[in-house]
């Protein structure tokens, strides 16, 4: 299913969603006290803006009688989509973010990585995968970079631990093809770059991605990642940790002027060693 098609039928979840509440005459505020959400996330569900945890849609289907209605259209949409469920939320905030902050401690975010990067990172996590399943991960991934290219893209600001710079994904090659495309996203002002060297030492939540999202008429956003899992973010206080521990990730690295040329010269030492090879 293609992401816009999706997005029309997450849509029509949000419109049944309010015809139902209203049918049994509740308002979005008493609707989200039920199912222990803000009458405000009832309103983002219903306008198709953010979706629904499946804990939630199960609960939206008991208080308002649906028959398991919501529960199902959410496993069907999760299902088509190419993206890990976790992550499903997400992915489609991604297109609604006025900004976005990423993390990462050894690897090049998706929103950023070529093909052949990619290709190389789901072989690595799935080495008897079919090459249909490989390439409609990684068309998946290529699709939510279309973002950065967008009339409306969001401000991108990536901080880059130095070790992703030098594992050498997809061969030595490929990775200088990498980094490459990393340089001239960041001359071509697609993102803002900075580079977390191995001289800074010790930094904050080590080896931990981190990636905050904010938006035009909704609530900022963190999210991170563990082992087959994913947090979506959303309450005041932790964000505004997350928001902090981002700023002392920033203050540590190099700037993105001093982080250029140390981006150039680690693409250079890949291609160097895929000419002797």
């Amino acid at each position: 299913m293609a992401r816009g098609k999706q997005q029309d039928v997450w849509e029509f979840f949000g419109e049944l969603l309010k015809e139902r509440r209203e049918a049994a005459g509740l308002t979005q505020g008493e609707l989200g006290r039920r199912v222990f959400v803000s009458g405000g996330y009832i309103g983002l569900f219903e306008q198709g803006i953010r979706k629904p945890q499946l804990d939630v849609a199960m609960r939206i289907d008991a208080i308002l009688q649906t028959g398991g209605i919501f529960e199902r259209t959410w496993r069907k949409l999760i299902n088509k989509s190419p993206y890990a469920s976790y992550f499903q939320a997400a992915a489609d905030l991604e297109d609604i973010a006025t900004k976005i902050c990423e993390f990462e401690a050894a690897a090049v975010p998706g929103l950023l990585q070529t093909p052949a990067y990619a290709r190389a990172l789901v072989r690595a996590s799935n080495p008897l995968a079919t090459d249909e399943y490989v390439e409609e991960t990684v068309r998946g991934r290529m699709d939510r970079s279309a973002i950065l290219g967008g009339p409306t893209r969001p401000v991108y600001w990536v901080i880059l631990h130095e070790t992703a710079l030098r594992i050498p994904v997809g061969g030595p090659g490929p990775m200088a093809a990498q980094l490459d495309h990393l340089a001239a996203c960041a001359r071509g002002r697609v993102a803002l770059i900075q580079v977390l060297p191995y001289t800074a030492g010790a930094y904050p939540q080590m080896g931990k991605p981190l990636k905050l999202m904010e938006f035009e008429d909704a609530p900022p956003t963190a999210y991170t990642e563990a082992v087959y899992s994913g947090n979506l973010l959303d309450d005041p206080a932790v964000v505004k940790r997350a928001q902090h521990t981002y700023d002392l990730l920033r203050a540590a690295a190099l700037s993105p002027e001093a982080s250029l040329p140390l981006i150039e010269s680690a693409a250079e030492d890949f291609r160097r060693c895929a000419s002797t090879t």
